[in-house]
């Protein structure tokens, strides 16, 4: 199979690199090293199958959620409740936390594991208290200068009726304004379902990241399926169709690296996969230490503006 564009715009940057001299504190065989593991990925082209196989494990019942990354992470945690107006979003985490000695604010969603915490969390679907609560603490990271890692791991913003009444469309569009005009490093990973507006509300960040078993799109697979064939059960074919996994959306440019997982998923070994998470977090931190916070701005809303261009 030949290699695709971006394929060869990737081995076309990795030339660069090679040909750059290594000047004090840069980070460019690290940047090779990502490059590289990038190219192999995209040569691995999955089958439907296989595909839909991404999306059960996205969704296994035992995969690590946000908390359980944050016990394994991060020291001196402390979560922030409320969002100043109605309430505590149980759906959305919000807090502060040592990532290797470095202060850190981290926000991510959470689903439940019993359908007690589930019902309480909403599956890790946000009402707008949540994205409210999410973009407090960011602002809070902005004003002192903290790092901002957000945790993608939801099947979209809640859909109830009350949730549109509190206004769901506008705390969503605010959070991603807010994410765009942050000074500080960002970065977001996918750790399980993004789905929809819920999902990208928390990932307009400089750097992101998709678990390799994650999947990330504008609609699930069951949605897309009722909309086109007005069947819910032809889920498969929609998820062979759009391709929401992590090779696919690195191929479109949607994100910007892959963290590979243990074998058979996250939830094989969840010490494991948070270590490899936590490789890849400060790996990207790292990149990120030094640019200036209006550059920063500047190509975030560069990269995010060039999305789904093709002219």
């Amino acid at each position: 199979m030949p290699p695709t564009e971006h394929e060869l715009r990737l081995r076309e940057r990795l030339g660069r690199l090679r040909n750059l001299p290594l000047l004090g504190g840069t980070r460019i065989s690290g940047e090779l090293e990502r490059l590289q593991r990038q190219i192999a990925r995209i040569g691995e082209e999955a089958t439907d199958e296989e595909v839909w196989r991404k999306v059960e494990l996205a969704r296994h019942d035992d995969r690590p959620y946000t908390l359980d990354y944050v016990e394994r992470l991060l020291d001196d945690w402390f979560e922030l409740h409320g969002d100043r107006a109605l309430g505590d979003d149980g759906a959305m985490i919000a807090g502060l936390g040592k990532l290797d000695g470095r202060t850190v604010v981290l926000v991510g969603q959470q689903k439940g594991r019993d359908i007690h915490e589930r019902a309480s969390r909403r599956f890790g679907m946000p009402n707008p208290e949540g994205y409210r609560k999410a973009w407090h603490a960011m602002e809070l990271a902005d004003r002192h200068g903290f790092p901002v890692i957000t945790l993608v791991d939801t099947p979209g913003a809640y859909p109830g009726v009350v949730a549109e009444q509190h206004g769901q469309g506008a705390a969503i569009a605010r959070s991603q304004s807010i994410m765009a005009r942050l000074k500080v490093p960002t970065v977001a990973c996918v750790i399980g379902e993004g789905g929809s507006g819920g999902a990208i509300a928390i990932a307009l960040a400089d750097r992101v990241l998709m678990q390799e078993n994650a999947i990330y799109s504008v609609i699930s697979p069951e949605g897309c399926a009722a909309i086109l064939w007005r069947d819910a059960g032809q889920a498969k074919k929609a998820a062979a169709a759009f391709r929401p996994d992590a090779i696919h959306c690195l191929e479109l440019r949607v994100i910007d690296e892959i963290v590979p997982e243990p074998v058979g998923g996250a939830h094989i070994d969840p010490d494991m996969a948070a270590r490899l998470l936590g490789q890849a977090l400060r790996e990207s931190l790292a990149d990120l230490d030094g640019v200036p916070g209006d550059d920063l701005r500047r190509r975030r809303r560069a990269r995010f503006r060039s999305l789904g261009v093709f002219a």
